[in-house]
């Protein structure tokens, strides 16, 4: 009997935003990956490799195209949650941080101790911390909500000042650092 293997198809494409381009990936089960602004083809090539095995890799604008579009809405204050499907990957206990992520209202912000109190793990702070930082699916999963617990901006792959404008969109409403198209 011929067996052959099945290739995974993961569609991408990059969008701009200030302060920088993005790329985004999908499967067919949804959202599974959101890079930093500036990042590069090769991290999004690392990070398929390691999570969807047995993958083939497509640019596809038009694949991408409601997705992109949900960020343009989000980033011009027109949008507060995202309606597209995710396609998360990662062990359990980060899919149980980035499911309490998720519950984080638009707008406000949330220490790792309280995430940590929210998921009923008060000692498991650091742990936590260290999952958010794997998240895939910036903004998508909003692991800029999450600060430190005296209130101060803490680490944010998309870097502090994106973390800080991100914040200052949620909560204020100014849109003006955002300006984002497809690439």
């Amino acid at each position: 009997m011929n067996f052959t293997s099945h290739k995974q198809t993961v569609f991408w494409t990059s969008f701009t935003c200030e302060p920088g381009h993005i790329l985004a990936a999908a499967t067919a089960q949804g959202l599974c990956y959101v890079g930093s602004p500036g990042g590069r083809l090769e991290d999004l090539n690392d990070w398929i490799e390691k999570h969807v095995p047995n993958h083939h890799l497509i640019r596809d604008e038009v694949s991408m195209h409601d997705y992109v579009g949900q960020f343009d809405e989000y980033f011009r204050g027109r949008r507060t949650s995202f309606t597209f499907p995710l396609s998360l990957y990662g062990t359990p206990f980060q899919m149980s941080v980035w499911a309490t992520l998720q519950k984080i209202p638009y707008g406000q912000s949330r220490s790792y101790t309280d995430v940590a109190l929210d998921m009923q793990k008060p000692k498991s702070v650091r742990a936590i911390a260290a999952a958010i930082g794997a998240n895939p699916l910036l903004i998508a999963v909003p692991c800029h909500r999450v600060i430190g617990k005296s209130g101060a901006l803490t680490g944010y792959r998309g870097g502090l000042d994106m973390k800080a404008r991100l914040l200052t969109l949620e909560r204020e409403g100014i849109t003006d650092a955002f300006d984002v198209h497809a690439r």
